[in-house]
């Protein structure tokens, strides 16, 4: 799936979680943790819940995660 046929916003939650997950599971930012958790939960939430889902099949999930990393390795 192309990243055109995503939501930008959607594709933004998704790279936000990518990197805020990164961050947490760096040891630098140990006194960090509860905030970096709590943004953690609010894009899960943003990106579980986004609208573009009641249309889209669990394979769309996938393709998300897919065209993110792909954005990520070109940068």
């Amino acid at each position: 799936m192309r990243c055109s046929a995503l939501p930008k916003d959607l594709i933004a939650a998704q790279c936000a979680w990518e990197q805020t997950y990164r961050s947490l599971a760096d040891p630098a930012n140990r006194q960090r943790t509860t905030a970096l958790r709590r943004r953690l939960l609010e894009l899960s939430g943003r990106v579980w819940w986004h609208p573009y889902w009641e249309q889209a099949g669990t394979q769309q999930r996938a393709a998300l995660r897919l065209s993110v990393r792909e954005l990520e390795s070109r940068t």
